[in-house]
């Protein structure tokens, strides 16, 4: 188990300190959600045999609730990814999300844009998507949705991306980053679809 905790740590660190890491060098929004969505590319590459490289509390609790997460592993879980990410943010200082919009429309985002998220893991992992195409399926969606909705409220869409630098550089903000993404992404468990059909 304690394997998997590592993974966990050091996958959502690396994802952390590649995409705030871009956010700290002044890159453009576009190499920003690239960033994002390498880092998560690399990591699922790297510790998804290992631990599922969830690297999100949001998609642990989502696995967890689906009963594909055994509920004991929970919470070790979702505490290295947290530490993994504050370690990251108090080396780059940087990448906080701070909503851009109304309190209301930032909780839409949030929500919305963590079920895409979340749906499209669940499609993917469903249909039995090899390791390739499973990292660069979510790597995509990662920097499609930074993208289109880092302008509004810095795409967070998942609670230990945000808390470890809105910690860090005392942003605020913690209760719609951590509990907008782990709604959404519990939600999309309900969303009917395709999911056991093969490639």
């Amino acid at each position: 188990m304690w394997t998997r905790y590592v993974a966990e740590f050091s996958g959502t660190f690396l994802m952390v300190f590649i995409g705030c890491g871009s956010i700290a060098m002044g890159w453009s929004p576009i190499l920003v959600s690239l960033s994002f969505g390498l880092a998560v590319f690399l990591a699922i590459m790297i510790f998804q045999p290992i631990s599922g490289a969830h690297i999100n509390p949001a998609v642990s609790i989502a696995f967890a609730a689906n009963g594909d997460l055994e509920t004991k592993a929970l919470p070790g879980y979702i505490i290295s990814q947290c530490i993994g990410a504050w370690f990251a943010a108090m080396i780059v200082v940087s990448g906080e999300t701070i909503p851009k919009v109304s309190t209301t429309n930032s909780w839409i985002i949030e929500i919305s844009i963590t079920l895409l998220l979340m749906y499209s893991i669940h499609v993917l992992v469903r249909r039995k998507a090899s390791l390739l195409y499973l990292a660069l399926g979510v790597g995509s969606m990662v920097a499609l949705l930074a993208f289109i909705f880092g302008k509004y409220t810095g795409a967070s869409m998942n609670p230990a991306r945000s808390l470890g630098p809105n910690i860090v550089t005392d942003a605020g903000n913690l209760i719609l980053y951590t509990v907008a993404p782990v709604v959404g992404a519990v939600l999309s468990n309900f969303i009917p679809g395709p999911l056991d059909e093969e490639p």
